[in-house]
């Protein structure tokens, strides 16, 4: 378990603590990964916070864990959570910090983590024809007030479709053959990736995440932080695409600047972008009838029609809430590959380009915990 708060040293124990911190955030690594990940990350944030954060990096899902699927390990993340929180007095406060897969861990944990404030509705009640459309910010994640929701690189869309998994090269014969071979590689997690999961009738997990379906609030649970915040690398990314990472369709693929934002360097750009009031996601019978065909005898223009409409799903669902997205380019480094490793410093000496990323995430926190704080360049 790695604990650590402002610039006190790393420590299970909270109890002796004279300055008690009341924000939690946690960070969550991704694919075949550890908390080890965080390294760089962690000391960088702990000198840039106050010591009010307790800064905890999860250890739940470690390695081939992640291999079980995103929602085995979301309720995995979500029991680690509870036990931080049931241990650790005088929390008010959680924020989310993921790297790749780990953002969706976390999306489906805290779907599990969600309880509506008491006497206050989570949906708009300006019409019941409208309720779908609208989603309000309240609600309690473990018990505390969510406050920043980050992910870093997470293929928020599924890895599915042209140029989604970059090291394909958007070669149609690749990307057919990806779908059934992934969850040879990455166990049922890739099935859910490539959002051939589940019975042909039955919505892929993804798409389930962009509503609140069943008993599960993933949509209000997203909604309810203060701040969601994505981080997209443009180019050069060999896991996950520009799309995916950013939730926006192609046509909303702008060039991006080349010059980096003042005192971030490599962050090319940051939009706001609010929400959209929307009745979807839907699961029609002809996305059935895809899915289905995707599972069985997968071609490039029966994948390509299924990845099209749960795309459109995906996203309509998930602009019901409003993002802050901002794009990166390492496409002036050394080594432009590590990009998907530069965007959370793995590695310092080797993925040290991402600094700057980090330091914007540090503002990005800061700037919520404090409402005179101001960037050095928008």
């Amino acid at each position: 378990m790695s604990i650590s708060h402002g610039d006190a040293t790393s420590s299970n124990d909270l109890s002796s603590c004279e300055n008690k911190p009341d924000h939690l955030l946690v960070l969550v690594h991704g694919i075949l990964a550890s908390q080890s990940d965080w390294i760089y990350a962690e000391a960088h944030l702990k000198r840039r916070l106050s010591p009010k954060f307790l800064i905890y990096a999860s250890s739940s899902n470690s390695y081939i864990r992640t291999l079980d699927g995103i929602d085995a390990a979301g309720r995995r993340l979500a029991d680690e959570v509870r036990n931080v929180v049931e241990n650790a007095s005088g929390l008010t406060k959680i924020s989310f910090l993921s790297h790749s897969l780990g953002g969706l861990i976390a999306r489906y944990a805290i779907a599990l983590l969600y309880s509506p404030d008491r006497g206050k509705t989570v949906i708009s009640e300006s019409s019941k024809s409208d309720e779908s459309k609208h989603i309000l910010k309240s609600g309690k994640i473990a018990g505390l007030k969510p406050v920043n929701f980050i992910t870093l690189a997470t293929p928020h869309l599924g890895v599915r479709g042209n140029k989604q998994l970059p090291f394909l090269f958007g070669v149609p014969i690749l990307e057919k053959l990806a779908a059934p071979l992934a969850p040879l590689f990455v166990g049922r997690t890739g099935f859910q990736l490539f959002l051939t999961d589940g019975k042909p009738n039955k919505r892929p997990l993804l798409l389930r995440m962009t509503s609140d379906y069943e008993d599960k609030k993933f949509l209000t649970a997203l909604g309810s932080f203060t701040s969601r915040v994505l981080y997209a690398n443009v180019s050069y990314d060999h896991m996950v695409g520009w799309r995916t990472s950013s939730i926006r369709r192609e046509s909303q693929l702008l060039k991006p600047s080349r010059r980096s934002l003042d005192g971030y360097k490599h962050v090319v750009g940051m939009e706001y972008c609010a929400a959209v009031p929307s009745d979807r996601p839907h699961f029609p019978s002809q996305a059935a009838c895809a899915k289905q065909a995707a599972q069985t005898s997968p071609t490039s223009q029966n994948t390509a029609q299924y990845h099209h409409l749960m795309e459109e799903e995906m996203i309509q669902g998930l602009q019901r809430i409003s993002w802050k997205k901002v794009d990166v380019s390492f496409h002036a480094t050394p080594w432009p590959f590590f990009a998907h490793d530069n965007m959370h410093v793995k590695i310092e000496w080797l993925h040290n380009a991402g600094a700057g990323v980090i330091s914007h995430v540090a503002d990005i926190i800061k700037q919520h915990e404090s409402p005179t704080f101001h960037f050095a360049n928008l």
